[in-house]
């Protein structure tokens, strides 16, 4: 009898993979950074208290204000040291309020400013949950500011703050300031983070914003005061958010691995801190 081979069974294998570009993925997100002064920190309303207390006057704030603007870019520009820069500000706020001051009596104003600073500092109420949630959700923390080194850490450190951050990037001490994208790979190469890994929030939108975002890293502009509903705008690509409360939801919307927090115990830094300041 004779047979017929058998044309042989087609294996059967995978269909080819559709030819295109790769389905977009949310990134990784290992670090946040923080600014501090008026996005943990209400620093401009402890800033008005002691204009007031020594000043007798509640309207000097905006004076105040671009004073330093102007004396900061020129700590910025590498053009004054933080302590010179301190005391110079001091004698320009005083000669713009038509006050001649010798350089003891500036002196004696700036120690006097500071101390009321000191028993005058509190956190917004968004902070300590925020900063909570982060943790929970197994996130490295660091605080990214533009002040000077002994001052921000002291101040830091008095409202319970430090043991939230894994590192501290503050100016004064690196030489080098925000918007400086040096500033936010610093932070990034001490935590072993990559810039793509990285998120910095903070209240300026240039300085904060707009820099973090230049540099690499996600940018959130912090919008306390709603500036951005009187004209001012966040360019693309950068995240806007009123308060902190808005902070996880963003999180979690934009990058993959950011979850639902676990519940700590009460032995927090969050804990902690609302025992002895709030």
């Amino acid at each position: 009898m004779d047979f017929a081979v058998a044309p042989p069974t087609p294996s059967r294998t995978a269909p080819p993979a559709p030819v295109g570009p790769e389905p977009w993925a949310p990134p990784e997100l290992r670090l946040v950074c923080l600014d501090i002064d008026d996005t943990l920190i209400d620093c401009t309303a402890a800033i008005r208290v002691s204009l007031r207390a020594l000043t007798g006057r509640s309207d000097l704030w905006p004076l105040w204000d671009l004073i330093t603007e102007e004396h900061v870019a020129l700590v910025v520009a590498g053009k004054l040291g933080y302590e010179v820069m301190h005391h110079r500000r001091t004698e320009c706020f005083l000669a713009e309020l038509g006050i001649s001051a010798d350089s003891a009596q500036v002196t004696a104003f700036e120690a006097r400013r500071r101390d009321i600073l000191a028993t005058s500092w509190q956190l917004f109420d968004d902070v300590l949950p925020c900063l909570e949630w982060l943790r929970a959700a197994g996130l490295l923390l660091a605080a990214v500011t533009n002040a000077s080194g002994a001052h921000q850490r002291r101040k830091i450190a008095d409202l319970g703050l430090a043991p939230f951050f894994d590192h501290v990037a503050i100016a004064g001490e690196i030489g080098v300031a925000k918007p400086d994208p040096v500033m936010f790979h610093s932070v990034c190469l001490g935590l072993g983070c990559d810039p793509a890994q990285t998120v910095h929030v903070g209240d300026k939108l240039d300085t904060d914003a707009i820099g973090a975002y230049d540099a690499g890293l996600g940018a959130v502009w912090l919008d306390r005061d709603g500036t951005g509903r009187t004209g001012e705008r966040a360019p693309a690509g950068v995240h806007t958010v009123t308060t902190l409360d808005e902070l996880p939801e963003l999180l979690v919307s934009e990058y993959a691995t950011v979850g639902v927090p676990t519940q700590r115990a009460a032995g927090t830094p969050a804990a902690q801190v609302r025992g002895s300041v709030l």
